[in-house]
């Protein structure tokens, strides 16, 4: 029984010292598809950028087989940083979908030949509409690249593929170049971080960057707070009830004069004998930190960790109280 387990244990070394030797050849020819790119970012891709920021549409992304799955996600990458994008099946604009892209759209038609017959079909109906074509293909002699109104050269050597015919380093390439143009309009359009989280509410970002302390603070009844005349007992009562480890301390017209935190008791509690009856405004801590309403959530974190504490109170332009904020909010709001 040990000889064939032995000749298995062979193979599948041998097996694996040719995965790993395809895997690394994989990633270098992918590699270098995409270097060999950078030389031909010029004036040609100056001109699809200026095409599709001129227009007033939309732009079109469009692709048959491994093309078509690279045409989404280039469709998708650029809807999400700032330019209005969407993807159409070639076959399917054949069947009626063709209605969807206007005169004022931009077409980015993506084929490594040049010739697929999907996308050719629909060249002429796209010109007779008035819309403009940009082409990204591997064959600047194709017959969609000398259609187009600007052709991209996404061309590379050679296939991944051992074979050089599943569409491997093309499609690395293709999509590659088509980030390069996405991020090219980003910023032309000076689309920035907001702009982003706009687009991406549900994501981290979105929440970071879209959550006011308004939508986090606890308002009302739930603010621990005493006025200032309030004795340490009472203000130790109100603590322990809003359960929040401190006290906002505010005047008549509810204007913050001070806090008092778990950390200020142990300090009376060192330094003092019997508290109880000791009036709070002689306790606290004046001038703390605080934040308005209408600022993001993420600057009070920030706020927070710079100088080193687990409260914020919350004051409008007029120094009165109308929230309290601490970090168990906040990562319930999932804003850090």
């Amino acid at each position: 029984m040990a000889a064939p387990c032995a000749d298995q244990d062979g193979k599948i070394r041998a097996v694996s010292n040719t995965a790993l030797e395809l895997a690394r050849r994989v990633l270098t020819i992918e590699a270098e598809a995409v270097s060999n790119l950078v030389a031909r970012i010029d004036q040609r891709f100056l001109d699809a950028v200026n095409l599709i920021l001129a227009s007033r549409g939309r732009v079109v992304v469009s692709g048959i087989g491994k093309s078509g799955h690279i045409a989404r996600k280039i469709a998708s990458t650029m809807a999400s940083t700032g330019t209005p994008a969407f993807f159409v099946h070639p076959a399917e604009a054949s069947h009626g979908d063709l209605g969807m892209i206007t005169r004022d759209d931009v077409l980015i038609a993506i084929s490594n030949s040049g010739e697929s017959a999907e996308l050719l079909a629909i060249v002429p109906m796209i010109k007779r509409e008035g819309a403009r074509l940009v082409a990204m293909t591997g064959n600047p002699t194709s017959t969609l690249a000398i259609e187009a109104d600007v052709h991209l050269d996404a061309g590379v050597a050679q296939e991944a593929c051992p074979m050089n015919l599943a569409p491997t380093a093309s499609t690395t390439a293709a999509l590659a170049l088509g980030d390069a143009l996405a991020i090219a309009l980003l910023d032309a359009r000076g689309f920035g971080p907001e702009d982003f989280a706009r687009s991406h509410p549900g994501g981290s970002l979105g929440r970071q960057l879209l959550t006011r302390v308004s939508d986090v603070m606890r308002k009302a009844a739930e603010i621990p707070k005493v006025n200032d005349d309030a004795s340490f007992s009472e203000a130790l009562v109100e603590m322990s009830r809003k359960r929040m480890g401190m006290t906002a301390v505010v005047d008549t017209g509810d204007h913050v004069t001070g806090i008092f935190t778990d950390g200020d008791l142990r300090r009376a509690l060192e330094t003092t004998g019997d508290i109880r009856g000791v009036r709070i405004s002689t306790l606290m801590t004046r001038n703390p930190r605080s934040i308005g309403p209408d600022r993001l959530a993420a600057e009070a974190v920030q706020l927070m960790e710079s100088h080193k504490v687990n409260q914020l109170l919350v004051v409008n332009a007029d120094g009165r109280l109308v929230g309290a904020l601490n970090m168990h909010d906040l990562f319930s709001a999932k804003a850090i």
